[in-house]
Order: C-alpha cells, then sequence, then structure tokens
C-alpha cells in the first residue's frame, strides 16, 4: 500500500501544478476577450489570431533577430495593440453606427479572423516554429516536476493578470472602461469619452492577447492552424465565468485549465475525449447556469 501511495500523490500535485500554469494563461487569454465584450457588446472571434499573431511577432524577434524576450514580448504587446486600435477605428467604430444589428459586428470579428489567418500565413507559412527556451533546468522537489521556463511564464502570467486587475481598479482609464462597461449611456452623461476609451479597451484586449500569445510561444512553439481553436478556449471561459465580467474571466481560465489538466490524466488512456467531455459538462453547466459562475441572470 504505501509503495502505491507517492505514484498517486505526485500525479495529484503534478495535475494541480500543471492546471495552474495552464490557468494563468488561459485567464490571460480570457480577460482580453472580455474586456471587449464588456464594453462594446462585440465577441471578437479574431481574438485567436491576435494571440497567434503575438506568438509569431515573438518568435521572429527573439528566435530570428536573437534580441532579449522581454524585448520580444514588448514588441509582441506594442504590435497588438497598435493593431487593435486600428481594428476599433477604422472597422467595428464604423460598424457600430452604422447598424443597429448585432449580427453585423460579429460577421465582421469573423471576416477579420479569417483575413489574419490568411495575413499570418502567407507572411510565416505554415510550419510550426519554436524558440529557444528563456530558462534551462528543471524544477524536482519531492513530488512535483516543473521547468523553470514554464515556472517562469506562469509567474509572469500572473503579474500581469495583477498589474491588469491593478490598471482597472485605480487608474483613470481603467475607471473610465468600467464605468462604460457597467452602463454606455451614463458614463456618456457623466463626460466619458466613449470613443477614445472603447478604442483603448480594444487595444488593451489585443495587447493581452499578444502578450499570451509570446508568453506560449515560448513553451509549446506557435503555428498558423491554432487561432480558432485559442478562440474557442476563450469563449469556453468566459461562458464559465460569465459575458463580460473580468473576475469571471480569470475564474473560468483557470476552471478551465484545472479540466484540461485532469481530463489529460485521467482520460489519456480513452484517447484524445478531454475536450468532448469538457463540452459535455459545460453543456449542463449553462443549461443550470446560463450566466456562468459570476455573471448576472439575464433578462
Amino acid at each position: 500500500m504505501a509503495a502505491n501511495a507517492t505514484p498517486d500523490r505526485r500525479s495529484m500535485e503534478q495535475v494541480i501544478a500543471n492546471g495552474l500554469y495552464l490557468g494563468a494563461q488561459y485567464a490571460l487569454v480570457a480577460l482580453g476577450l472580455t474586456l471587449i465584450f464588456a464594453l462594446m457588446n462585440v465577441l471578437n472571434f479574431a481574438h485567436g489570431q491576435m494571440y497567434v499573431l503575438g506568438g509569431f511577432i515573438t518568435y521572429w524577434v527573439y528566435g530570428r533577430l536573437g534580441l532579449p524576450f522581454v524585448v520580444a514580448l514588448a514588441a509582441s504587446a506594442v504590435t497588438l495593440a497598435a493593431v487593435g486600435a486600428a481594428v476599433e477605428v477604422l472597422l467595428f467604430r464604423t460598424v457600430i453606427r452604422r447598424s443597429v444589428r448585432e449580427e453585423s459586428t460579429m460577421l465582421l470579428a469573423a471576416g477579420i479572423a479569417y483575413f489574419l489567418d490568411a495575413v499570418i500565413l502567407l507572411l510565416f507559412g505554415e510550419k510550426q516554429r519554436g524558440v529557444p527556451k528563456i530558462v534551462m533546468g528543471v524544477f524536482d522537489w519531492d513530488n512535483l516536476i516543473m521547468p523553470y521556463d514554464r515556472i517562469l511564464v506562469g509567474g509572469l502570467a500572473v503579474v500581469f493578470i495583477v498589474a491588469f486587475m491593478l490598471f482597472m481598479q485605480y487608474s483613470r482609464p481603467g475607471r473610465a472602461m468600467r464605468a462604460l462597461a457597467q452602463d454606455r449611456v451614463a458614463a456618456q452623461l457623466m463626460g466619458v469619452q466613449v470613443d477614445r476609451y472603447s478604442m483603448i479597451g480594444f487595444a488593451l484586449g489585443a495587447l493581452l492577447a499578444g502578450v499570451v500569445g509570446g508568453l506560449l510561444a515560448a513553451i509549446t512553439g506557435v503555428n498558423s492552424g491554432i487561432g480558432g481553436p485559442i478562440s474557442i478556449k476563450a469563449f469556453l471561459m468566459v461562458m464559465i465565468g460569465g459575458a463580460g465580467v473580468v473576475g469571471g474571466a480569470i475564474a473560468g481560465g483557470f476552471v478551465l485549465g484545472m479540466l484540461e489538466s485532469v481530463g489529460l490524466t485521467v482520460l489519456h488512456s480513452y484517447g484524445d475525449i478531454t475536450y468532448l467531455v469538457i463540452f459535455a459538462g459545460l453543456m449542463v453547466f449553462l443549461s443550470i447556469r446560463p450566466q456562468g459562475l459570476m455573471g448576472k441572470p439575464w433578462g
């Protein structure tokens, strides 16, 4: 009995560590998506493609040009912020003003996703791209094994999440965006510049996608075909936590990360059915609580 206790304990601690690592990355992905939705009521189907673009920028600057990883991550963040601002000003703002149908923004977002897929494919090709490890070595203590680069990336993700929360809570743009998310008309009557902060919010959401794409490019690499799956995961997290709720996005990210870690460990002998089980569980969950864990009831 004692001989069997150690592997089980080791497996459980490893599953929890992997779940927390995945959850931090996923929460960062979901934060950008839910911020855009809260501010503009827009489901940005191109969020996954923005993630991929951020990963490729990091790959190019860090892996090909040989510049420090911090510089590559900053380049990814700045580039995606500029892309997000341009998309909001030139595309979404125009469509929202000229159309009263919500389907218009959804179709626009889908079109942007396909456009970015094509651009990424033309610029970087379809091959999987990897970058040199940020940090070498493996942390091995008692019942837990974790590469140092994963620990670093997970820690950076947590730092970015905390920085985002502090920015939204205490900065002037953050307070303006929170007011805009709560009541767009009331915020405008109180003097909030709706167009300006919608642009800032969209840029910030794209920036977060670029940052987490850059972080994970250093671990798993990046390829042009993962934009769609990343968007689906982001929507899953938002639905689990509650659409438009920042705290819900973080909760949804960690829930999905833990479910994926447990599923890949428990269900590995049954083939690749982890997400089949997760989707089935999500359907049951949403039928009971359609507003998610932290969202307000609709209607």
